[in-house]
């Protein structure tokens, strides 16, 4: 596994093509998390390890002597990784943006303080032949970075394959640049295996959250049909609730059963509660008897306005 000795032209093209879509392929991203400020279901664990991944992987890219957009490639994949979880941060976890900003600017002083520091410790040793500790750092940057695409799938399960909060044309962008980069590896004097194996999972691991979001598409098509026709959003629809991933619907309802048991009306906590199912009429024994609880809470509470009202009186 030496050095690149010598980068053919297709290499430099093909490589330059990938570091174009890998230099602006979360710009729609981030454009769009800035417009919605809004960026649910879009993991932050997802862009941080994809920031920590970009460490390794330019140091494995510039003692390597890769073709020079891939050196310049995982930079600014870094940098622009730190952006977005800064606005993940902020928008889905509702730090503060000084807060947000500032510990975005501090990591990436921090990866960069890394990776030149790791660049000129494995340098030398690497050009004596001893190749071990590249593999390792090469190794670190592909598990991290393919692991870093996982994060969105427990997300896409929750909404049972519906892809939410990830803009499709930074996935389409960042697909692409997989390829490029990997067709540049091949065209290169000798095929970089670990390299290889970085692009080739980002693809892999990328189609899948194209697949499921396409079999939900397919899935869901006749409910999305009839709310275009009735002018209706497809979250809209009754029938579209079980599609959904609504945290906060489910604590009203479970805030709606634990009221129901106080009332008497439920012996388990276990039982959800759907607002929109009609209940049976109750018996007329508990009516009545919750008709004489409440005219007796009115006396109670007409009795303590009255010594309240004596109270005043005599001060």
């Amino acid at each position: 596994m030496a050095p690149q000795s010598y980068i053919p032209p297709a290499a430099n093209v093909l490589g330059t093509l990938g570091t174009v879509f890998w230099c602006i392929q979360l710009i729609p991203q981030i454009w769009q998390n800035w417009r919605q400020k809004n960026t649910d279901g879009f993991p932050a664990l997802m862009m941080l390890l994809w920031a920590i991944s970009a460490v390794p992987f330019g140091v494995y890219a510039v003692v390597q002597n890769f073709n020079l957009p891939i050196q310049i490639q995982s930079q600014v994949f870094g940098t622009l990784s730190l952006v977005t979880w800064a606005q993940i941060l902020m928008y889905s976890h509702k730090w503060p943006t000084w807060k947000a900003i500032g510990l975005a600017t501090g990591l990436f002083t921090i990866f960069a303080g890394v990776e030149v520091l790791l660049i000129f410790t494995l340098r030398g040793p690497y050009v004596r032949g001893v190749e071990w500790p590249m593999i390792l750092v090469g190794s670190i940057a592909a598990v991290i970075l393919i692991i870093g695409i996982l994060p969105p799938y427990p997300e896409i399960w929750k909404r049972r394959g519906r892809v939410v909060g990830i803009n499709f044309i930074f996935l389409t962008m960042d697909s692409l640049g997989a390829y490029f980069s990997l067709f540049a590896l091949v065209a290169q004097e000798h095929f970089d295996i670990l390299g290889g194996v970085i692009y080739i999972g980002v693809i892999i691991t990328e189609g899948g959250i194209f697949l499921l979001h396409f079999i939900w598409l397919f899935r869901t098509r006749k409910l999305r049909k009839r709310a275009k026709l009735e002018g209706k959003d497809f979250d809209d629809l009754p029938e579209a609730r079980r599609w959904q991933w609504n945290p906060e619907k489910r604590h009203r309802q479970s805030q709606s059963v634990t009221l129901d048991v106080e009332a008497g009306n439920n012996t388990s906590t276990d039982r959800v509660i759907d607002p929109s199912v009609p209940r049976d009429p109750e018996p007329d024994h508990i009516c009545q008897a919750k008709e004489v609880d409440k005219r007796q809470i009115e006396i109670n509470v007409v009795a303590l306005d009255s010594e309240d009202d004596a109270d005043d009186e005599m001060v």
